[in-house]
C-alpha cells in the first residue's frame, strides 16, 4: 500500500476501528523516528473510533526484535491487528541489509502462518533525513498509513 500524500491518508479512512483491538509494537532504536510513527498510528486509530484502552503498546529494543514481539502479541493478546513500528537507517556496514531482510521476512511469515495481521511499519532509509521526512516531515507520516492498513486488515480478518 502506498500513497504520495501520507498526511491526507488519515482523512480518507472510511472503516471504523470502534470495538477493535490493536497491538502497537514499537522499536526503541531510532526512537526519534519510531515515537513519531507511533504517534501517527495511534492518533489515526483513535480518530477512526478505537478506544485508548484498545491500543496496546509494547516496546522492544530494535527492529530485529519486532518479529519476536509480534509473535508474542499474536499468542498472548486478543487483537484484531498488530502494527510493527521500527526504523533502520543505512550505515557503513551490511548490518542494514541483514536487519531489513530478517524483519520483512519474519513479518511476512507471521502474516502467512498467524491469524492476526501484522502491518509492516518499518522505515528502511538511506539516512536520518529520509526517516524524518517519512515520520512526520515533508512526506507525511508512515504511521498514519500503517494504522489505516491495520483497520482494513482487521475488518478483512473479521469477514472470515
Amino acid at each position: 500500500m502506498a500513497t504520495t500524500d501520507l498526511n491526507a491518508f488519515g482523512d480518507r479512512l472510511t472503516l471504523s476501528a470502534q470495538g477493535l483491538r490493536f497491538g502497537l509494537l514499537v522499536a526503541r532504536w531510532n526512537d526519534q523516528i519510531t515515537e513519531a510513527l507511533f504517534t501517527g498510528a495511534r492518533e489515526t486509530l483513535l480518530k477512526a473510533g478505537a478506544s485508548a484502552e484498545d491500543c496496546i503498546r509494547w516496546d522492544v529494543p530494535g527492529s530485529f526484535e519486532l518479529v519476536y514481539g509480534a509473535a508474542r502479541m499474536q499468542q498472548q493478546l486478543q487483537l484484531d491487528a498488530i502494527i510493527a513500528i521500527g526504523s533502520v537507517i543505512q550505515g557503513e556496514t551490511r548490518h542494514f541489509d541483514f536487519v531489513c531482510q530478517a524483519v520483512s521476512q519474519g513479518i511476512a511469515r507471521l502474516n502467512e502462518k498467524g491469524d492476526i495481521p501484522v502491518i509492516f511499519c518499518v522505515l528502511t532509509d538511506d539516512n536520518l533525513q529520509q526517516a524524518l521526512d517519512r515520520s512526520g516531515g515533508q512526506h507525511g507520516n508512515k504511521g498514519i498509513e500503517a494504522a489505516a492498513a491495520a483497520v482494513e486488515m482487521a475488518h478483512l480478518r473479521l469477514k472470515n
